[in-house]
C-alpha cells in the first residue's frame, strides 16, 4: 500500500531492523540486545522516528538530544540524578529532554515508539 505524500508510516517490512549489544562497561553493567527500526531520518533538522525494542537492562544516560516515547510494551524506569523515579508502562507517553543525567532501566522487555531530535 502506497502512503499519501510526505507521509511515513511505521510499517514492520518497510525497514531492515538494526540490531545492536550494548555492552560498554561505562554505559552498562550488563550487556544487552536491541533493535530498532528507523521509519524515518532528517539528518539537517537532527530528527530520527521510528520503533525500538531491548531486552531488560539498567543504562546510564547523559542526554544531548530531546526523545518522545511512548510505551508500546513492557514496563521502564527512569531515575534521574537527584533519585527521583518514575515508572511507564504500556499506553504511557512522555520526553526525556535534553540534559536528562540518570538511568533507564527496562524492568522487563520493551518496546516503544520514539522520535528524537537533538
Amino acid at each position: 500500500m502506497k502512503n499519501p505524500e510526505h507521509v511515513i508510516a511505521f510499517d514492520a517490512s518497510a525497514v531492515t531492523p538494526q540490531h545492536t549489544v550494548i555492552d560498554d562497561p561505562s554505559v552498562v553493567d550488563t550487556p544487552y540486545k536491541s533493535c530498532s527500526w528507523h521509519h524515518f531520518e532528517n539528518a539537517g533538522k537532527g530528527a530520527m522516528a521510528g520503533i525500538w525494542e531491548a531486552e531488560p537492562h539498567k543504562e546510564r544516560c547523559k542526554c544531548d538530544f530531546d526523545e518522545m516515547c511512548h510505551i508500546l510494551e513492557g514496563d521502564v524506569r527512569l531515575t534521574d540524578r537527584h533519585g527521583q523515579t518514575r515508572t511507564f508502562g504500556a499506553g504511557d507517553s512522555f520526553v526525556v529532554a535534553a540534559g536528562f543525567d540518570g538511568t533507564w532501566e527496562n524492568l522487563t522487555a520493551v518496546r516503544k515508539v520514539f522520535f528524537i531530535l537533538s
